[in-house]
């Protein structure tokens, strides 16, 4: 199996009511819920790190195409949302991705860069399927003895 990342997230939570610590390659992200779900705010919550991802893949895609094409575009903007709607008695989850441009550019070159945002990995991947496997590791140490 080939992981896509060299080593693994892992994230914590203490004693501050939903304060994470997610450490990453080279360092640690601070998560919290906001104050009206009871946290303090102290930074993204959960549906702003997944946008997150998906805004920070499209503008990366979308740059590396626009250098390898040579367009000439200095400045892109993306605004991500989510919402909930339940379609055929099930709750299905609806992403709005909007992509501005400072220039203006030609109906084609819009096209095309509408497609390779489309091929973003991250959002290739939340349209696809995704499998989950979660285990627990009991890592216990009553009278040093691992349980």
């Amino acid at each position: 199996m080939n992981y896509i990342l060299e080593t693994p997230i892992k994230g914590t939570i203490g004693i501050h009511k939903y304060k994470t610590a997610i450490h990453w390659r080279n360092g640690v992200l601070i998560t919290d819920e906001p104050e009206k779900l009871g946290g303090k705010d102290l930074g993204p919550d959960p549906y702003t790190l997944l946008l997150s991802s998906l805004v920070a893949c499209t503008l990366a895609t979308l740059k590396m195409y626009i250098d390898h094409k040579g367009l000439g575009i200095s400045e892109i903007e993306i605004a991500a949302n989510l919402f909930h709607k339940i379609e055929n008695q099930e709750i299905v989850t609806h992403i709005e991705r909007k992509i501005e441009f400072r220039e203006q550019l030609d109906p084609e070159v819009q096209q095309r860069l509408l497609r390779v945002a489309e091929k973003c990995p991250i959002s290739k991947m939340l349209k696809g399927n995704i499998n989950i496997s979660t285990e627990f590791n009991n890592i216990s140490t009553v009278n040093n003895t691992k349980i």
